[in-house]
């Protein structure tokens, strides 16, 4: 079964940055789509940013060019790196992972708390 853990939520001031970690373990995370979703209060799910095998990117309109999504296969991790926070972000973060196939399975972390201040 796989397991995502997330690390790194935390408060901090908008205009600073965080870093949020996700370590996976049972599967062969070199396959998996990896990914971060977000949900605000009151708000759905949504996809923030996602990485491939390959690595490659792919990110919400509203986080590009602040925040960057990158994997380090030998070590089963996911980072997201956030700058330039903003109170919009506040949220809770979710580490997501999927096998790239039809119908193949997802795995969700059980979240992080980001807030930002203003």
């Amino acid at each position: 079964q796989v397991q995502l853990v997330e690390s790194g939520g935390g408060l901090v001031q908008a205009g600073g940055s965080l870093r949020l970690s996700c370590a996976a373990s049972g599967g062969i995370f070199s396959i998996f789509v990896m990914g971060w979703y977000r949900q605000a209060p009151g708000k759905q799910r949504e996809l923030t940013a996602t990485i491939t095998g390959g690595g490659s990117t792919n990110y919400a309109d509203s986080v590009k060019g602040r925040f960057t999504i990158s994997r380090d296969n030998a070590k089963n991790t996911v980072n997201l790196q956030m700058n330039s926070l903003k109170p919009e972000d506040t949220a809770v973060y979710y580490c997501y992972a999927r096998v790239p196939v039809l119908g193949g399975s997802e795995y969700w972390g059980q979240g992080t708390q980001v807030t930002v201040s203003s």
